[in-house]
């Protein structure tokens, strides 16, 4: 698989490495505006999360940064966009879909892992598991031992099929040993609206989705998918430490670079965005939101990308998981 991408990305000219001129090489990057090609919808979480990092980073740097939305094509059409340009002023921030679309997508136009190098992850969007109000369970043990008792008959909704939430719950399924009726929405507002209605049992939602029907009573939240707790949610605990050390599967976006770009304006960009990150405007812009800003070095982040490449291929294999 791996070679038959590399062939096809060589052949496009996407992934072959830009030569490297004038001011890109030299210390003085940015000496023009930057541009964030993002495959998300404008004024979605992506987008919301986006933009005022950007507004941040623009002032850091002297530079705008531009965010442009480029949608389609399960995000291939943001990537190609960026490979295209290979400019050192053209960058990508994507989202799971690095580590998913070699696995569930035939016919790629490029190899991701050979045509973009990680910068940083700007945010994580934590998941909540929720059950509708009047559920059987009050905690996350009740609920896993109600599951294990009803196999295949509690119904779980998450947007969309293979997304964040799709692989939080087949996670959840492999290590706890249950089975749940999987019901995939085109998006989230869908799946929050249903368990408000009480059409289905539970719901993995990002925090911010979720906030509607748990704070109307019309969901009850057990659990979140990833590392630590929230301030929005502080008496809701993760279920890795609810049973299940290590569970870390939440929905994120990441900024990545084109193959090629010199390490000196990674660098450069990296620390302009770890201190848009730490910027109190900006984190009190997106708490409400229920969105964690990141941040951290790019080892840092490459090498959780790996971690997350070699668990995702285990949950999609082992969980069959398809694009739906």
């Amino acid at each position: 698989m791996f070679m038959t991408h590399r062939r096809s990305a060589l052949a496009l000219g996407l992934a072959a490495p830009f030569v490297v001129h004038g001011a890109l090489a030299q210390e003085a990057w940015p000496t023009r505006p930057i541009r964030w090609v993002i495959p998300f919808t404008a004024g979605g979480g992506g987008d919301s999360a986006a933009r005022p990092l950007a507004a941040k980073v623009s002032e850091i740097l002297g530079q705008n940064v531009v965010v442009e939305n480029r949608t389609g094509g399960n995000a291939v059409v943001a990537a190609s966009a960026v490979l295209q340009a290979r400019d050192g002023y053209s960058f990508l921030i994507d989202a799971a879909n690095q580590i998913t679309n070699p696995l569930l997508l035939r016919d790629l136009p490029f190899d991701y892992r050979a045509s973009f190098l990680p910068v940083t992850q700007t945010a994580r969007f934590p998941q909540v598991l929720a059950v509708k109000a009047d559920f059987p369970a009050q905690n996350i043990a009740e609920f896993i031992a109600y599951v294990r008792a009803n196999p295949g008959r509690v119904t779980c909704g998450t947007p969309p099929s293979a997304g964040a939430g799709h692989l939080a719950l087949a996670l959840l399924e492999q290590r706890a040993g249950l089975r749940l009726l999987h019901v995939p929405y085109r998006g989230g507002a869908d799946a929050a609206r249903d368990i408000m209605g009480g059409q289905i049992d539970s719901m993995i939602l990002t925090s911010s989705t979720a906030r509607a029907p748990i704070e109307s009573g019309r969901a009850r939240p057990l659990a979140l998918t990833g590392v630590g707790r929230l301030p929005t949610l502080p008496n809701v605990p993760t279920l890795a430490e609810s049973g299940f050390p290590g569970f870390d599967m939440d929905d994120w976006n990441g900024l990545f670079a084109p193959v090629g770009t010199p390490p000196t304006v990674i660098a450069k960009l990296q620390a302009a965005v770890s201190e848009a990150c730490r910027d109190p405007s900006v984190q009190a812009r997106m708490a409400p939101l229920g969105t964690v800003l990141v941040g951290q070095s790019t080892e840092v982040f490459a090498a959780w990308l790996e971690n997350q490449r070699e668990l995702v291929a285990r949950v999609i294999r082992e969980a069959n998981i398809t694009l739906g």
